[in-house]
């Protein structure tokens, strides 16, 4: 593990017994990308490399800063270390199939999300990862995912450049086969700078969505990107936990 992801996950990183996790909750629908609808596990875990929406162009922040934003919140209050054994008890106590590994970054605590994944796939779950896109996988993990969920992050997000997009992860995550890459558009720019990564990049599988954590926002937001997904040839993406649910946690 690099010095870089021990300083994200601090001192417990060295804890090989689980995984830092910040919440579970379910069943409940995914709510993004090609499995919206589905019902759903999710397994958020803690820690983040990336500070969305803390830069001076953001137009928009994380909607769970508890995994990163350790300024305002206590580590020790809003995250927990969980055996693997423990959440793959948790995720067979209901029948739902699909289980969704959230964040954070989840690929920043490889080791221990690679195993649970390979033992909820060995008990016939589908396992989907969302991912900021800056991190390889490596050949274990992605034997056992059903799909990466990527959503690299433009420059309405905030932050640098040289942080938010790392192309040899992009790319390595595309040849992956399991990967499908799901932008948040919050205005024209958007467009323009994730039609540019598609096409340097070749990404294949391309989805768009509106930001917001208010229903009316995001159906307002839908509306405005669906005539330019269209003509682009992308897929768009609802929020379907905020149209059912508004901004509620564990939903």
């Amino acid at each position: 593990m690099s010095a870089s992801v021990l300083h994200l996950l601090g001192q417990d990183a060295v804890d090989e017994r689980g995984l830092l996790v910040a919440e579970t909750f379910g069943p409940t629908f995914q709510g993004e990308g090609p499995s919206t609808g589905r019902q759903a596990l999710f397994i958020r875990l803690s820690r983040c490399n990336l500070s969305c929406g803390q830069g001076s162009d953001a137009r928009w922040a994380c909607d769970t800063p508890e995994t990163w934003d350790f300024k305002t919140y206590d580590p020790r209050k809003v995250a927990r270390r969980e055996s693997v054994d423990d959440l793959v008890a948790w995720v067979l106590s209901y029948p739902t199939r699909l289980v969704v590994v959230t964040g954070g970054e989840p690929l920043l605590q490889a080791p221990g999300l690679a195993s649970l994944v390979r033992a909820l796939h060995a008990a016939g779950r589908d396992v989907e990862i969302e991912t900021n896109g800056t991190l390889i996988p490596d050949g274990a993990l992605v034997e056992a995912v059903a799909g990466f969920n990527v959503s690299p992050k433009l420059s309405s997000a905030g932050g640098r450049a040289s942080a938010r997009i790392l192309p040899a992860a992009l790319k390595a995550l595309e040849a992956s086969g399991r990967a499908r890459f799901k932008f948040v558009i919050s205005g024209p720019d958007d467009f323009d700078e994730a039609a540019t990564l598609v096409e340097e990049l070749r990404l294949s599988e391309v989805w768009v969505m509106p930001e917001g954590t208010a229903s009316d926002v995001v159906l307002e937001g839908m509306r405005k990107i669906a005539q330019e997904a269209l003509e682009r040839g992308w897929h768009l993406s609802p929020r379907l936990h905020v149209l059912l649910w508004e901004d509620e946690r564990g939903r």
